[in-house]
């Protein structure tokens, strides 16, 4: 097994680790790049790469896992907040859901609020079509979420990121 040249040490020694608590047959993959994603939040070229050598699957399968999976990418702010935006969220007031967010921390889509605490992104399905309208924050699913709820969800983030010393949102408005 190869290491590529600019893989941090300390990187390939946690995806080892990962390897050795999963296992290293292509059923560990989503696993070992589910754990990675949360420890080091986001998973770099020379990762897959490393993961890929590991578990003996072509780099381009992990890179595709890597695309697919919204929750594997990291976003450009400590907490993202994903949409999901199949057809049985959208019926049951996804849109909605959506504009409070958009109206709650003051950015569009895929910008991080000022602060860089929260981002929104939508997405295809995070597999919750029996609880929509459903979305994740961060790693975590939230089930018939209503616009109301969204605003509630805002407000504990910011109260989560003032708890934790961070700078409030400039953009921060209550309702």
């Amino acid at each position: 097994m190869t290491t590529p040249p600019l893989a941090d040490p300390g990187l390939v020694a946690d995806i080892d680790a990962l390897v050795a608590e999963h296992g290293r047959d292509r059923g560990a993959l989503l696993p070992v790049l589910h754990q990675l994603r949360r420890r080091h939040g986001t998973i770099s070229d020379a990762a897959m790469q490393v993961v890929a050598d590991r578990l003996g699957v072509p780099p381009v399968e992990v890179l595709g896992v890597v695309t697919f999976y919204s929750f594997l990418r990291g976003g450009p702010a400590r907490h993202t907040v994903r949409v999901c935006r199949t057809l049985s969220c959208e019926l049951a007031g996804a849109a909605a859901v959506w504009t409070r967010l958009e109206d709650e921390l003051r950015v569009p889509a895929g910008t991080a609020t000022p602060d860089g605490a929260v981002v929104i992104e939508r997405v295809h399905c995070i597999g919750r079509c029996d609880h929509a309208p459903a979305l994740l924050v961060d790693d975590h699913a939230i089930d018939g979420v209503t616009p109301a709820g969204a605003a509630a969800l805002v407000a504990g983030l910011r109260e989560q990121a003032s708890a934790a010393g961070d700078r409030p949102d400039d953009g921060a408005r209550t309702r």
